[in-house]
């Protein structure tokens, strides 16, 4: 066998022995976090909830989730060991933007002063969202001109006479079944 053959066994060897070393440096340094652990240290599960530590155990950890609230976790749903200042920091609600910027709560603050949120503002009534020019006549709006108004007059004829057509074969088809005495006659 040639070395030009087992190059690509070789390279893949390779990768997945790198990879496998980095996964097992990122568990070790988990594990000694998990271990720094000390009660009264402040944590952020994987969860995303902050809590003190209480009471650790093998396996476990008690946190206090809220002043007099306990919860007992798995060490392994520990996410990070915080620094006290930065534990602090984000239980007294600081702000954690150096350069000090609001985030509005909504998007109201985006919308104010621009010419989009003004003319929605400025008109009372609904947007006519119907495209036919016999809505525009039903709402009593004029039609642009007189080729829009015969339109929508010639629509609204063509409704009416489906509408009649339609209820006519219902009144045949009732008057037929009365005729027969219905199905449940049979």
């Amino acid at each position: 066998m040639s070395i030009v053959t087992l190059l690509p066994f070789i390279v893949l060897i390779g990768a997945m022995f790198l990879m496998t070393r980095s996964a097992k440096k990122k568990q070790q340094a988990a594990a000694q976090m998990r271990d720094e652990m000390q009660p009264g240290t402040g944590v952020r599960t994987i969860g995303g909830m902050y809590a003190t530590v209480k009471e650790i155990h093998d396996d476990t950890v008690l946190l206090e989730v809220a002043p007099g609230v306990h919860a007992l976790y798995a060490k392994n749903a520990v996410g990070a060991v915080l620094p006290d200042e930065e534990y602090n920091r984000i239980l007294d609600g600081a702000e954690g933007g150096k350069d000090g910027a609001i985030v509005p709560d909504d998007a109201s603050s985006l919308t104010e002063g621009t010419p989009a949120a003004d003319q929605a503002d400025a008109g009372d009534k609904p947007a006519n969202l119907d495209k036919s020019p016999k809505a525009d006549l039903a709402k009593g709006e004029p039609a642009a001109d007189a080729k829009d108004a015969a339109k929508a007059e010639d629509a609204a004829g063509a409704e009416a006479a489906k509408s009649g057509a339609q209820a006519d074969k219902a009144d045949q088809a009732d008057q037929a079944e009365k005729k027969d005495g219905g199905a449940d006659a049979k």
